[in-house]
């Protein structure tokens, strides 16, 4: 496996789960290159693509985390100031996003895994590092929380 091949493969995924968990593009950038240097240091003893894949998104929702809890975090921008330059398609599109946006790192990394890596349940219970179980339950949450913020259709 070559490095710069992982790196285009895979840096365009890592850095939207670190958006989306952190809120913010520079964070992003920050857990992004991490996640990077990393995979440089580990790469000889990974054995598959897939194996890189899982790892390398384990270690992004880790550096989150670790990034989250840094006492640094209190000095940043609102993440409505982050957002404010992202173009949408359909005016739904942006609403969508916003909403997203407002949910809880957790609830957005759920949603991430889920609706845009393709993840299954079990495969994105793993690495949250909780059961399928509750993380069915938090995406049905989530769910009902998005349907309440955009107004939809109680029945869905």
């Amino acid at each position: 496996m070559d490095y710069t091949e992982l790196v285009e493969a895979y840096i365009d995924m890592v850095y939207r789960v670190a958006v989306s968990y952190l809120g913010s593009p520079a964070d992003g950038e920050d857990v992004t290159q991490t996640v990077f240097l990393k995979l440089l240091n580990k790469l000889d003893t990974l054995q598959s693509q897939e194996h890189v894949k899982h790892w390398l998104l384990r270690v992004t929702v880790n550096e989150c985390k670790r990034l989250a809890a840094s006492p640094w975090r209190r000095h940043t921008v609102p993440l409505e100031e982050a957002c404010a330059g992202i173009a949408f398609e359909t005016p739904e599109q942006s609403a969508l996003f916003q909403a997203v946006m407002q949910l809880p790192p957790k609830d957005r990394l759920a949603v991430d895994l889920y609706y845009y890596e393709g993840y299954s349940t079990a495969q994105a219970a793993q690495l949250m590092g909780c059961s399928a179980t509750a993380f069915t339950t938090r995406l049905a949450r989530v769910r009902a929380k998005l349907r309440d913020m955009l107004g939809g259709p109680e029945d869905v």
